[in-house]
C-alpha cells in the first residue's frame, strides 16, 4: 500500500511533464497494486509490485551519481538549518572566565599531588565534566625559557611550554595554565620533576537566546552576551589581529537608571535589587561575595558615594564574581547596538550549572 501511494504521489507531481502515453501503463500498474492489495492476494501483490518496478525505472531511469547527490543535498541542508540556527536563533558561547562565578565557570585549573586516573577514566571525566588532565615531567636538567598560546583545529588551546633542551604541550590556555603551575621563564628544572600536574575544568558551554529581544528585549537581572565592538577601553587590549569579541555578564542597569554599590549590595534608582540575580550576588553566601566598587582606576561606581546614571541606549554590564570582574565599572557601558542576546542554558558540562541559566 506504501508503494501504491507513492507511486501515485510521483504521478502527480510528474503529470506536467509526461505524455498521456507515458502516464498510462504507470497508473495501469499503480491501480493493478491498489487492487492487489485490496484482495490481499500476496501472489498477486509480488506480480504488482514488479510490474510497478519495472514500469518506474524505465519512465525513471536512476541518474548516474544519484546517491552522492542525495548526500550531498543533505549535508548542504544541514549545513544552510545549522547556520540559520546560529545566526537567528541559537548561538553557542564558551564561558572564558571567571567573572561570573559562581553563576557561571570559566576555565580553571586545580594542580594536584597524585596521578592522572587511567585514560579510559580520562575519556569518562571529559565528556561529563570537561575535565583534562595535565601531566608534564622534565626528562633532563633544563630550564623554562617561554610560555605561547597554540591552537589545534581552532577550537582546542594548548599552553606551549618551551625549554632549552625540550618542548611539552599542556592542554589550556597560558592565562590559566601558567600562574596555576609556575610555568615562568628562567624557572629551573630537574631530571624527573613534575613540570605541570594536575586537572583543568573547561568553562561552561551555553546556549545564547538570539530571538527574544528582538520581540521583548532585555530586562535587568539577565545574564547577557554583547560585542565588544566600539568599546576602545576592551578593545585596546586586544592584539592586532584580533576583532571584536563576545562577553558575557549580568544587566544590571538599563537605559537612564541610576546605579550605587554600596558593598555588599547594588542599589538601582535609590533601592537595593530586586531581581533574585541580584540578590544573590548581594547576599554573599553560597559562593557569591557581594559588590564591589573597584579599584581607583575604574570609571564608574568606585566609591558608594559615586552613582551613575546609564546613557540613553545603553546597558550597565557587571559580573557576578565582583572582585574579580572586568565590567562596565572599568570600560563604561554597552550600546544597544552591540547586544547578542541572553544566555539560555548551560547544555554542558553536566555539572549541577546543566540547565537553565538563573
Amino acid at each position: 500500500r506504501i508503494v501504491a501511494k507513492n507511486g501515485a504521489k510521483m504521478l502527480r507531481y510528474k503529470r506536467d511533464l509526461l505524455s498521456g502515453e507515458e502516464m498510462a501503463p504507470l497508473r495501469e500498474a499503480v491501480e493493478g497494486l491498489e487492487a492487489a492489495c485490496r484482495q490481499r492476494d500476496r501472489g498477486r501483490v509480488a506480480a504488482a509490485l514488479k510490474t510497478v518496478e519495472e514500469r518506474f525505472q524505465k519512465t525513471f531511469p536512476p541518474r548516474a551519481g544519484a546517491a552522492w547527490r542525495e548526500n550531498v543535498e543533505v549535508l548542504v541542508v544541514a549545513i544552510v538549518i545549522a547556520v540559520a540556527v546560529r545566526s537567528y536563533f541559537l548561538q553557542p558561547f564558551t564561558i572564558p572566565t571567571g567573572s561570573m562565578q559562581p553563576t557561571l565557570n570559566g576555565i580553571l585549573a586545580f594542580p594536584t599531588k597524585e596521578e592522572p586516573p587511567n585514560p579510559l577514566a580520562r575519556v569518562a571525566q571529559f565528556a561529563w565534566l570537561g575535565r583534562a588532565w595535565i601531566d608534564v615531567v622534565s626528562e633532563e636538567d633544563d630550564r623554562i625559557v617561554g610560555v605561547r598560546e597554540e591552537k589545534f583545529l581552532r577550537f582546542f588551546t594548548f599552553t606551549r611550554i618551551q625549554c632549552e633542551k625540550q618542548s611539552f604541550r599542556a592542554y589550556g590556555p597560558p592565562r590559566v595554565i601558567a600562574p596555576k603551575f609556575d610555568l615562568r621563564p628562567g624557572r629551573p628544572l630537574a631530571k624527573g620533576e613534575i613540570v605541570a600536574r594536575g586537572y583543568l575544568d573547561t568553562g561552561d558551554h551555553v546556549f545564547v537566546d538570539k530571538l527574544s529581544y528582538h520581540f521583548v528585549g532585555p530586562h535587568r537581572g539577565d545574564v547577557f552576551v554583547f560585542k565588544t565592538t566600539g568599546i576602545s577601553r576592551i578593545e585596546r587590549t586586544f592584539g592586532p589581529n584580533e576583532g571584536s569579541q563576545y562577553y558575557i555578564k549580568r544587566l544590571a542597569g538599563m537605559p537612564e537608571d541610576r546605579l550605587r554599590i554600596d558593598p555588599p549590595r547594588l542599589f538601582l534608582n535609590g533601592r537595593p535589587a530586586a531581581e533574585a540575580g541580584f540578590q544573590r550576588v548581594g547576599g554573599a553566601v553560597d559562593g557569591y561575595e557581594g559588590y564591589s566598587n573597584g579599584p581607583p582606576s575604574f570609571q564608574f561606581l568606585t566609591s558608594p558615594l559615586s552613582p551613575f546614571t546609564v546613557p540613553e541606549r545603553s546597558y550597565f554590564a557587571l559580573g557576578d564574581n565582583s572582585y574579580s570582574s572586568l565590567d562596565s565599572r572599568d570600560w563604561g557601558t554597552v550600546p544597544e547596538r552591540n547586544l547578542v542576546g541572553r544566555g539560555l542554558l548551560v547544555y554542558w558540562p553536566f555539572t549541577r550549572h546543566w540547565g537553565l541559566i538563573r
